[in-house]
């Protein structure tokens, strides 16, 4: 007898999970976590952020530009005033002729030019700063939506297994119907109940076979979910029976952490963000002082002697481009425009609102967490109240139904209070799976709210 219970258990527990392969927990989050889009993208975030602080550490390097060109055309000169707007002025130099000629020759210029914004009253530094604060963030809103996305699989796996734990009780529902459907049916044909017994268990097992056909709606409903936040394709998971078997240790020991949660940091770093931004544009009330240089080589196809002798001049390419007069410039300057304090003043103080702004919304969070903390300890009071009643609650129901189908296998009541028996002991099963998943699931809520995901995953 007790080899067919347990054989009669694996496969109600089968039939229920459909051959599905075990999923664990950490599995499921490892997965999500590996395949999750949004965990994708933030991850890209971050590393576009880290490269970004780079390229803030290296724009403090000086400019250093190379030139060269080699150019055929006339030397004509004019007096007169002109200004290269657009940049579509012709920079040829000569003597201002009294007539026009055609001579050309080639002419070449070679240039280093390096400029460096050596001190700039600490606007380098501070958006280095600015960059490392957006790294931190970046890195902060990662570790949060990774935070939130555990907690969103767990809340899926939980409820995946809380519908297979109904599709058992449900399966074990029809079987028990089903049993007394061939009872009825038998004592009805040899005389010994009336025939409305026998129409009232078929019309049992029927709704016994819609209860589990929505309950299997329900589990492939609620896997379905879980597939969708680990990012893999459709397919079928059992769950572990852990969940089943205990409660969470640390229930019983009392949940304390000290950490700031995740999303507080996220807010955080927002508002470090902000404050920085606010240091950033009072930088740009003070000036900016550069040093440059420049070594310039020239060279030209015209001879020196081509102001009084307009034959002095040759086509040829190599002299035309050959160096031969040569210039350097070295100097330090500094550039303050006086209007920028005016306009970057009324930057600093819109930000000065923004960073307020995200204090609030920080403010509101913390409100919010610390009241879904609140909710969490009531629920788990509740939950684990209802968990030491629900065993009494099937014990009891047991009980009553194997009272009740003795008395109707001997004739001595009806199938009706039979029929109400087993509702109320399906309803009892049911119950104790409910009630077990939901101190499971009152646990997770106040891991939720304090912010470390260890307080559960540790459980395993």
């Amino acid at each position: 007898m007790y080899f067919k219970k347990i054989t009669l258990l694996f496969f109600l527990i089968f039939a229920a999970n459909g051959f599905s392969q075990t999923l664990s927990l950490k599995e499921a989050i490892k997965t999500g976590l590996e395949n999750y889009g949004a965990i994708k993208a933030k991850s890209n975030y971050t590393n576009a952020s880290r490269e970004t602080l780079k390229q803030s550490k290296r724009d403090y390097l000086p400019n250093l530009n190379l030139s060269a060109q080699q150019d055929y055309g006339t030397v004509n000169g004019q007096n007169g005033p002109l200004y290269g707007f657009g940049g579509l002025g012709v920079a040829s130099s000569g003597l201002p002729l009294p007539e026009q000629n055609w001579n050309s020759a080639f002419g070449a210029l070679y240039l280093v030019n390096m400029n460096w914004d050596f001190f700039t009253f600490g606007k380098t530094q501070e958006k280095i700063n600015l960059a490392k604060i957006e790294v931190n963030s970046k890195e902060k809103d990662l570790q949060q939506e990774e935070f939130q996305q555990k907690i969103k699989i767990t809340a899926a796996y939980l409820n995946l297994l809380a519908s297979q734990r109904l599709l058992i009780s449900q399966q074990k529902n029809l079987s028990r119907a089903e049993v007394f459907k061939r009872t009825a049916a038998a004592r009805v044909k040899n005389g010994l109940l009336a025939g409305v017994d026998s129409t009232l268990a078929t019309a049992e097992v029927s709704k016994a076979k819609i209860a589990l056909n929505l309950a299997k709606n329900f589990v492939k409903e609620q896997n379905n979910k879980l597939v969708d936040l680990m990012g893999i394709a459709p397919q079928d998971f059992a769950t572990d029976t852990l969940f089943v078997n205990q409660i969470p240790r640390e229930l019983l020991a009392g949940v304390a952490t000290d950490s700031l949660h995740p999303l507080l940091q996220f807010y955080k770093t927002k508002m470090e963000y902000s404050n920085q931004q606010v240091k950033l544009f009072k930088r740009f009330y003070y000036p900016t002082m550069t040093a440059f240089g420049v070594l310039q080589t020239r060279a030209s196809g015209f001879d020196s002697s081509y102001a009084t002798d307009q034959t002095a001049f040759t086509r040829n390419y190599w002299d035309g481009i050959n160096p031969d007069r040569t210039n350097y410039l070295v100097g330090v300057g500094i550039t303050w425009n006086l209007t920028t304090p005016f306009r970057s003043s009324k930057q600093v103080s819109a930000q000065k609102l923004v960073s307020q702004a995200l204090q609030e919304e920080y403010n509101q969070a913390d409100r919010e967490l610390k009241s879904q903390l609140n909710f969490a300890d009531d629920k788990i009071k509740v939950s684990l109240e209802n968990f030491a009643e629900a065993p009494i609650q099937v014990n009891a129901a047991r009980q009553a139904y194997l009272q009740k189908s003795t008395l109707y296998k001997n004739g001595l009541t009806t199938l009706t209070d039979l029929t109400q028996i087993m509702y109320t002991l399906n309803r009892a099963e049911i119950d104790r799976d409910i009630v077990n998943n939901n101190v499971w699931q009152s646990f997770l809520l106040k891991v939720a709210a304090t912010g470390n995901f260890d307080l559960f995953i540790n459980e395993f």
